[in-house]
């Protein structure tokens, strides 16, 4: 049975990553990419879909875990009887090939150890031809090629590959497990020790550029660690997470495939790695982003693969029984083909916050932007199925509306700026029409709160991204009522639901965590509205959510007292991040509304 989500830690090489818990076994791992099929997936299934253990062969032992300082490198060491062994895990930042590294040391005592590798391809359930080489062995099914490298003898074991060995203090074990191409030459073995210096050398530098210096900095290095391990280096996207189908509600259907690239992030990530220092990260998102978009604009989809690719159709991983008994397991995405206005407001938020920040894009690429905001001119009055992709049949949701004011509120200071003089005036009619229209049919008098979709009674955490944006100030008597409005029926002990899924027709049975990046959007509409203390104590409340490692997922369970949906999560980090310069109150610091609306 896989280990609770928050027991589970991130290792990466910034083209993939692999989950490793805390008593040392590596039960997620998706090769070569982030979006290929798993090779170890014990965590939506057993050991039978493949993981890789290395533990005290028997006895009773603890552990104790911890990153290397400003680093992704992982250091969990096991207390025994018979002594104290470190084991440190580690993915290089990759050049041709993929590796995983594990060093085992032991400090006190002479201790018995046990490593089980269980390579299961084809999301746990291809058992690979494995034939033995001199150090260890090779694995090969299909395309897909895993060699190990170890000086610790080995043997076959139940379709497993077994080593059990003694080591001393003062001793070191290496196994190197390196991913490749069964049809072209085998990887040349690495050297662990040096890979391991290697890796050291690409995180410190790379950590030591954060320019935040306020009171969180520890919290918020880790949280843009976690960010640079989830964004694919050779493209510069983002991914939302590393894994698919951790479930928003344990034992229940919400599960999704988030290993892809969402519009809906790109604004927050950006003012995220600016506001950290992390420009040239920020810079190959944008590109990325503009990559993405190219084609006809009736054609723009809310999310995309890793390289821009189109084609994320979603289909059910049926040999795999889910984590904890969450079905089903998806592979792919279903709502990439939703309409979701909300994504043109934050494609040209976000290019406006690229070009203010960082001196980025011209009248050449804001050609691009024009023909989005084109076809938005015709479609923004349509239902969609909004920001949280709903399954329930499209509304006229009010943040989606809220958006498209943003799409047209940018375009405006955007084209004023490059000087870009004949849709201003179109542009500029079409954003206070949409104003006009929000406040008016968006906001329930009767409620006194704006609430989620037009002459509806329900509230939605979006709307506390209202001050944020720009649409109005926080000083305004709507937006504090809203937020209180918020704050009083979609907080569940403290902390911010999206939505209450048992009153909204969303397509699905009702029952999730609440929404960690939500909460922190509660603790920067807390400053908006100047209630700075309460913010304050809300964020170092969220903290507490973080595991031992400071890795957030999507949600939290606030009965089970439990991290629940897919892990680690950007978008909570990302939250996390931008409430943090939030509180820092640095005037330096570029917010949402820096230049915009009712700033």
């Amino acid at each position: 049975m896989a280990a609770r989500i928050e027991d589970y830690a991130l290792i990466g090489d910034c083209e993939t990553a692999a989950l490793v818990d805390n008593r040392g076994s590596i039960d997620w791992l998706c090769w070569p990419e982030f979006s290929s099929e798993a090779c170890f997936a014990a965590l939506l299934g057993s050991q039978e879909n493949g993981c890789w253990s290395m533990a005290p062969a028997d006895g009773e032992w603890s552990t104790t875990r911890k990153y290397r300082e400003h680093t992704l490198i992982l250091e969990t060491t096991f207390h025994h009887a018979q002594g104290v062994v470190k084991l440190t895990d580690f993915m290089p930042i990759r050049e041709r090939f993929s590796d995983v590294v594990r060093i085992v040391e032991c400090l006190e005592g002479t201790v018995s150890m046990h490593m089980e590798l269980r390579l299961r391809f084809d999301y746990g359930r291809t058992v690979p031809w494995v034939t033995r080489i001199p150090d260890g062995i090779r694995a090969v099914a299909g395309p897909n090629l895993a060699i190990l490298h170890s000086p610790v003898k080995v043997r076959g074991e139940s379709l497993a590959t077994i080593a059990d060995f003694n080591i001393a203090k003062g001793e070191r074990k290496t196994f190197t497990l390196t991913y490749g191409i069964s049809f072209e030459q085998d990887p040349d073995p690495i050297d662990p020790e040096q890979a391991l210096k290697d890796t050291e050398n690409f995180w410190i530098p790379w950590t030591s550029q954060l320019k935040y210096d306020g009171r969180y900095r520890d919290i918020v290095e880790r949280s843009l660690i976690s960010l640079k391990a989830m964004t694919f280096r050779p493209t510069g996207g983002v991914v939302a997470a590393m894994t698919t189908s951790l479930p928003e509600a344990i034992g229940g259907v919400r599960n999704w495939d988030y290993r892809f690239c969402w519009l809906r992030d790109t604004t927050f990530t950006l003012l995220a790695l600016t506001n950290g220092g992390y420009y040239k990260e920020a810079a190959a998102w944008q590109d990325w982003l503009l990559r993405a978009l190219a084609g006809s604009p009736d054609q723009v989809q809310i999310m995309y693969g890793l390289k821009g690719e189109r084609q994320l159709a979603e289909w059910e991983v049926d040999w795999l029984p889910g984590y904890e008994n969450s079905r089903p397991v998806r592979v792919g995405n279903g709502a990439a083909g939703q309409l979701q206005l909300d994504i043109f407001g934050e494609v040209l938020d976000c290019f406006f916050h690229a070009r203010e920040s960082m001196n980025v894009h011209g009248k050449s690429d804001f050609r691009v932007l024009a023909l989005l905001l084109r076809h938005l001119e015709h479609t923004w009055q349509k239902p969609d199925e909004g920001i949280w992709e709903t399954r329930g049949g499209p509304q006229q949701f009010t943040y989606s509306k809220m958006m498209a004011w943003v799409a047209f509120d940018r375009a405006v200071k955007i084209a004023e700026k490059l000087g870009f003089h004949n849709p201003i005036e179109r542009w500029s009619g079409l954003r206070d029409k949409i104003h006009a229209e929000v406040c008016e049919k968006g906001f329930n008098t009767r409620r006194n709160s704006f609430v989620q979709s037009y002459g509806s009674d329900e509230l939605d955490a979006s709307l506390l991204l209202m001050p944020q944006v720009g649409f109005l100030p926080g000083s305004d008597p709507r937006v504090r009522s809203t937020v209180e409005a918020i704050e009083r029926e979609l907080m569940s002990d403290g902390l911010v639901l999206r939505y209450n899924t048992s009153c909204v027709n969303d397509g699905l049975p009702p029952g999730e965590g609440v929404f960690l990046a939500c909460s922190f959007w509660m603790v920067s509409s807390l400053i908006a509205i100047g209630r700075r203390d309460d913010a304050r104590k809300l964020f170092e409340r969220l903290l507490t959510l973080c595991n031992d490692l400071g890795l957030l997922s999507e949600e939290y369970d606030t009965k089970r007292k439990r991290l629940v949906g897919n892990f680690p999560q950007a978008f909570s980090h990302i939250a996390l991040v931008n409430a943090a310069f939030d509180l820092q109150n640095d005037e330096n610091k570029r917010s949402r509304n820096t230049g915009c609306g009712a700033d």
